[in-house]
């Protein structure tokens, strides 16, 4: 029989010297009544688990890491769960964003400093997932991506009701008298009716897509439900697939190229994907050290159709969207009009073509043709002018087609709170042609840049019947939100960008083909204005908080802090005992 492979694992449990270590390393482990054969250089498999009973989407991860272990020693494997700072988009404040690079600083060093050959990743809710890939592909050993799924289609009053869009759509309704408070409570248990993310193409769905889109999961990660079985089987062959991409020697920066970034803006394009991916798959990429910007989602996003009906830009939910064909039947559509780079590697081994070149849809109306899409020009677009030099962002697929080309008159919100004292006062001077404009909510000005961009409209103009009005800010809004909505405006005002020039009553253009956005001022007065400018600051005692905000880069690259961008790889200085 040949000698085994030595793995990364061997340097704490198989030394050939230092023996003491080893008896350690090992010793403390056989606590948990691991036997001998574990410890015989197979390879070890940590499984990075974001499970948290604060973190619903979560919820189910112990069944789902109980699944990849069966995958991982049948293999021959020898898998070791871990728990990571589990960021949840639903309960933590002030937003889950600030908390996304912690996560990864967390995910990075365990992984590094952990005896483990290759790792299975946990994710679902919004900022696990880019956290987890950001801090993977920071140390660079073999990595798969295992999601939690959407919960089931929610059902309320004979209609379906999406996680998400229907919070929106319902306060809105309570906001113009349309329902009362009993009606808007009775809804929440109808709309989270089982275990999962949410099942809207929101950001956790989106990302979910992006991972396999990337390369970085099995086909269907994405939109198997979380209560199907079938989520469980693909968490036993994730299983089963890292141990032999252990043995291939197969990283993470093996598997993602420039080519698999491209595919992914273009598969984000046709799903309809929330404006976070924009975000995170820039902060994903600098760990990876690969170029992207905004001009590459302008250059791969040209001429992209949404194709996915879901909501928050069309009718149905994720339950839907798999039972249709789920990624796979959306990759196919590109691939057949020759938009995917079809060679990007995956984590199976083989092609994105291989992977999806036979897939099927099963439900033309939930997933589109190529020639009669849900909106011709979907995706997202990138928007620049005097108010945003480094890019704003806008999803035409959420947005009312009327509002693409407009000017309107700016009202000014120099903080959330102001925002939130001011919007229903009755004589807020607006008109459903008045553009609201948020400031200071940005990464440095909230800090961490929360989901406030899809400003509610004010009651006076809900009243009217109005259900859509440009909104301006550098901000994020959540990727189950709707409406014309613009957002990380870059630089943010908190560094004195030129949002914060915008003064209430000034002209602001948007026209959304030609990809501007303008303020009707001149240069001249708009750097008198920003001279003259003082940031509403948030009050930082120190902490985490005082470390992201001094290092937080602007959104446009990711919004991560500036030390961690690039790879520092798995090597780690021995522990003598």
């Amino acid at each position: 029989m040949s000698e085994k492979k030595r793995y990364r694992s061997a340097e704490w449990y198989n030394s050939k010297t230092h023996k003491r270590d080893t008896f350690v390393h090992r010793g403390w482990m056989r606590n948990q009544g691991h036997p001998d054969h574990l410890f015989d250089g197979r390879p070890v498999i940590g499984i990075c688990n974001t499970w948290s009973e604060l973190t619903p989407c979560n919820g189910h991860f112990r069944e789902i890491s109980e699944s990849v272990k069966k995958g991982v020693y049948e293999a021959g494997g020898f898998p070791l769960e871990f728990p990571v700072f589990s960021a949840s988009e639903s309960n933590l404040r002030p937003t889950a964003m600030l908390f996304r690079n912690l996560a990864s600083m967390d995910v990075e060093e365990a992984i590094r400093g952990n005896p483990m050959d290759g790792v299975v990743l946990l994710m679902g809710c919004d900022k696990t997932t880019p956290s987890l890939l950001m801090g993977a592909a920071s140390v660079d050993i073999p990595t798969i991506g295992v999601s939690g799924g959407p919960m089931l289609n929610g059902h309320h009053k004979g209609n379906t009701i999406g996680s998400g869009t229907g919070v929106w759509q319902l306060d809105a309704d309570l906001s113009a008298g349309k329902i009362t408070e009993e009606d808007f409570i009775e809804a929440e248990i109808s709309m989270s009716r089982s275990k999962g993310n949410c099942m809207t193409m929101g950001t956790a769905s989106t990302m979910g897509s992006m991972v396999e889109a990337l390369g970085m999961a099995l086909p269907h990660n994405a939109a198997i439900p979380a209560v199907d079985a079938r989520r469980y089987s693909l968490a036993h062959m994730s299983g089963k697939r890292i141990v032999e991409m252990v043995k291939e020697n197969l990283t993470m920066s093996k598997v993602v190229s420039k080519a698999s970034f491209e595919n992914a803006i273009k598969v984000n394009g046709a799903i309809g994907g929330s404006t976070n991916a924009v975000i995170h798959l820039a902060a994903i990429a600098g760990r990876l050290e690969i170029d992207l910007t905004l001009d590459d989602w302008e250059k791969c996003g040209k001429d992209i159709p949404t194709l996915v009906n879901l909501q928050p830009s069309g009718k149905y939910l994720m339950e839907d969207f798999y039972y249709a064909g789920g990624v796979p039947a959306v990759i196919k559509q590109l691939l057949d009009k020759k938009l995917i780079n079809k060679n990007a590697l995956t984590v199976n081994g083989k092609t994105i073509e291989e992977n999806n070149i036979n897939a099927d849809c099963w439900n033309k109306e939930v997933i589109k043709n190529f020639d009669s899409p849900l909106v011709k020009d979907g995706g997202i677009k990138i928007l620049k002018g005097n108010i945003a030099p480094d890019g704003a962002i806008i999803k035409p697929s959420a947005a009312s087609s009327e509002l693409m080309q407009h000017k309107g008159k700016a009202i000014v919100f120099e903080s959330i709170e102001e925002f939130q004292n001011k919007i229903d006062d009755p004589n807020l001077d607006v008109d459903k042609n008045s553009i609201l404009v948020l400031k200071n909510c940005g990464p440095r000005g909230y800090p961490g840049m929360a989901e406030v961009g899809n400003m509610r409209l004010p009651k006076k103009i809900l009243k009217q019947g109005i259900r859509d009005m440009i909104r301006i800010s550098d901000a994020r809004m959540s990727g189950t939100a709707y409406g014309t909505v613009i957002l990380h405006t870059c630089p943010e005002a908190a560094v004195k960008g030129p949002l914060a020039a915008v003064q209430n009553g000034d002209i602001i253009e948007v026209d959304v083909k030609n990809c501007k956005l303008n303020l009707n001022v001149s240069n001249e007065v708009i750097e008198k204005r920003l001279e003259a400018y003082q940031p509403i600051l948030p009050e930082i005692k120190g902490g985490y908080q005082k470390m992201y905000v001094d290092h937080v880069m602007q959104a446009d690259k990711g919004a991560d802090l500036d030390f961690l961008v690039g790879k520092r790889g798995s090597e780690v200085k021995r522990h003598s005992h």
